[in-house]
């Protein structure tokens, strides 16, 4: 395994694997990886010849208030993890490399027609800040496949928008997600989570696959089941922020009429912020 810091190396190493006809998939990171990281890193060696991961704390993507600080950062940890599971190359820029003149001076990439909603709504300017970095790795990076897990279920369809509006030449791929044995979403910040609250945050999951169950048993009542969530939410300990029933392709609230549904929902319990989902065929 090879690890590069900047731009030039990445670029030197991807010509040298195209001039050999060797296809390349990518798996974008923020670094304090996980079984949920490296299922992504499995499905994109089961799709090209190279595995590309970079790992990068985007300091666009985070507010005022929120971790950018002390987001964990496992940089030593992270190479031996991917080394184990046969990593081609690890691209692990500066801030300087992404954003030379500063993030705050830089053209941005927004996708407006899936950002003020859910996260978005709560978070303004996150996924214009992952549009942006994103956009910027694909065109260092140019690989075949990218590979995205589904727990960030409304990243997933903002990437996928990018890709098909600006013509770029990559296949985005979603992965299940990665769950803990109680049902929890594995996620970086799963770490702020104590013992007793990795218990009591199964519950998210609980209610998602409660309110899937209704659904398919017929329940239509997109708002009351809105309202349950939240109740169940609260009396467990948690700070809901969304519990939403949407169609799976614009994100907009689910009618009767849709069939291909997805359950996004976030929630604080204590330090950590927690977002999860569920799809639903009807």
């Amino acid at each position: 395994m090879k690890t590069v810091y900047s731009i030039n190396d990445t670029r030197d190493y991807i010509r040298s694997a195209r001039a050999q006809g060797r296809s390349i998939a990518f798996v974008p990171t923020m670094g304090n990886l996980h079984d949920g990281h490296l299922s992504l890193v499995k499905k994109a060696k089961e799709l090209a010849d190279e595995v590309v991961v970079s790992i990068y704390v985007n300091q666009l993507q985070f507010g005022p208030n929120e971790d950018y600080d002390s987001y964990p950062r496992t940089f030593e940890e992270d190479q031996a993890l991917l080394e184990a599971h046969d990593v081609q190359l690890v691209f692990a820029p500066s801030s300087h490399e992404i954003y030379p003149e500063g993030a705050e001076h830089h053209t941005v990439v927004r996708v407006d027609a899936l950002d003020g909603m859910h996260c978005g709504k709560s978070r303004p300017g996150f996924f214009t800040g992952i549009a942006t970095v994103v956009t910027k790795l694909f065109n260092i990076v140019q690989p075949d496949y990218a590979v995205f897990g589904e727990k960030d279920f409304q990243q997933l369809c903002i990437i996928r928008k990018i890709v098909n509006d600006l013509m770029l030449p990559v296949e985005i791929i979603g992965a299940p997600i990665a769950r803990s044995e109680n049902g929890l979403a594995l996620s970086s910040r799963n770490g702020y989570l104590s013992a007793e609250e990795k218990q009591t945050a199964a519950t998210l999951y609980q209610t998602l696959g409660a309110a899937r169950e209704a659904i398919i048993a017929g329940d239509r009542n997109y708002d009351a089941l809105h309202r349950d969530a939240f109740v169940k939410l609260a009396r467990a300990g948690f700070k809901p922020d969304y519990f939403n029933i949407v169609s799976r392709h614009t994100l907009q609230p689910a009618t009767l009429a849709d069939k291909e549904l997805v359950i996004l929902a976030a929630a604080a319990l204590g330090r950590a912020r927690l977002i999860d989902n569920i799809q639903i065929d009807l």
